[in-house]
């Protein structure tokens, strides 16, 4: 990964409330509804998924309809439903499914349906098993991934026009973990404390470490603040569309033409070099996200509040003129009853799954 160039720790609006920032954002979004004579157009920019994958999608749904070119690039993966009844076998039964796919420990677990990175936890031995098993939620559905352990990770977010060959990565997001390193005197909570950005966010990282707070950290050790590669979490985002390349265009065109009728998302992918990445070669897709997708390098902290509404603006055009071409080739939305209960079971469930890494 390119180091993290000098740059603010924070922008001035990168963790204002969602219902601020958002304002102008559904005054666009009425604009739209009102020009394309649709207000769920967004539902059908990519048929192939429920909902057009905007709310209350299924991870396993989506990666499993991939085709055969597609799935090479996806990280495998199983899942499994958490049965509290079962409470004595289900980390035999998850191992059990986890041999049957072909996978071992260690493995990311995750709520199959979610989102901002909600629930998503590294499982490296059978007791973090057990322990995330219990906090789950009966009755849904954990995706189960075999981990990609590196470093680099990135949101690539990509548009194709329906019927169109060829598509552009409308945005490339780098994600970096954040870190502090010991001193051999300060803990880890004071080195959190003290650092210029993380101190900002103490109340992201210092849940996520409590075991561990108040031990000394020894000298040059680099402790790890996040694993999720999601902002709401911690993770630092940086503006990465200098690096975009045809050759990294022409793999997600081939990707996301064997993903039936997606048109319209951010394939989150990780890998160890970065140069091989931006040429199209040697990275993991670890999720795949539809139209609810954002275009995350905004949250950049050299990001202007101008150019981050500009983007948003942008998106949305995209997502409405793509919703309205599917609707002329005869696709339909499905009712807002359903809609709706899709999103208030999402809601739901995001504030009872496992703490986030």
């Amino acid at each position: 990964m390119p180091p993290l160039d000098p740059a603010p720790p924070l922008s001035r609006f990168e963790f204002w409330s969602p219902r601020l920032f958002y304002l102008p954002i559904w005054a666009w979004v009425v604009l739209l509804a009102i020009r394309y004579r649709g207000l769920r157009l967004p539902l059908i920019a990519n048929p192939g998924l429920p909902a057009s994958g905007l709310v209350g999608e299924s991870k396993s749904h989506v990666l499993r309809n991939a085709g055969r070119e597609a799935r090479c690039w996806i990280a495998p993966f199983t899942t499994i439903v958490r049965d509290a009844r079962e409470s004595a076998n289900e980390v035999a039964g998850a191992m059990a499914a986890l041999e049957a796919a072909g996978l071992s420990l260690p493995i990311v677990a995750k709520p199959d349906l979610g989102c901002r990175g909600a629930g998503v936890r590294p499982i490296r031995n059978e007791a973090e098993l057990a322990a995330y098993l219990v906090g789950f939620p009966s009755g849904q559905t954990i995706v189960l991934q075999q981990l990609v352990d590196v470093e680099g990770e990135a949101g690539v977010f990509y548009i194709r026009d329906p019927g169109a060959a060829h598509g552009q990565i409308f945005s490339l997001t780098l994600k970096h973990f954040p870190h502090v390193e010991g001193d051999g005197v300060a803990t880890l909570r004071e080195l959190i404390l003290r650092d210029s950005r993380a101190g900002q966010l103490a109340h992201l990282y210092l849940p996520r470490h409590r075991e561990r707070l108040d031990h000394v950290v020894p000298a040059d050790e680099r402790v790890r603040l996040a694993f999720a590669g999601s902002h709401s979490r911690g993770a630092i985002f940086r503006n990465g569309a200098r690096h975009v390349t045809e050759a990294l265009t022409r793999r997600f065109d081939e990707i996301a033409r064997d993903i039936p009728e997606f048109w319209f998302g951010r394939f989150d992918v990780r890998f160890a070099d970065f140069d091989a990445f931006c040429l199209g070669e040697d990275f993991s897709i670890v999720e795949i996200n539809g139209a609810g997708a954002e275009a995350t390098h905004i949250w950049d902290s050299r990001t202007r509040l101008r150019d981050a509404y500009v983007t948003l603006f942008r998106q949305f055009a995209q997502l409405w003129k793509i919703g309205a071409a599917n609707r002329s080739r005869g696709f339909r939305a499905e009712p807002w009853r359903t809609f709706i209960d899709r999103w208030l079971t999402e809601r739901r469930l995001v504030g009872v799954y496992p703490p986030t890494a």
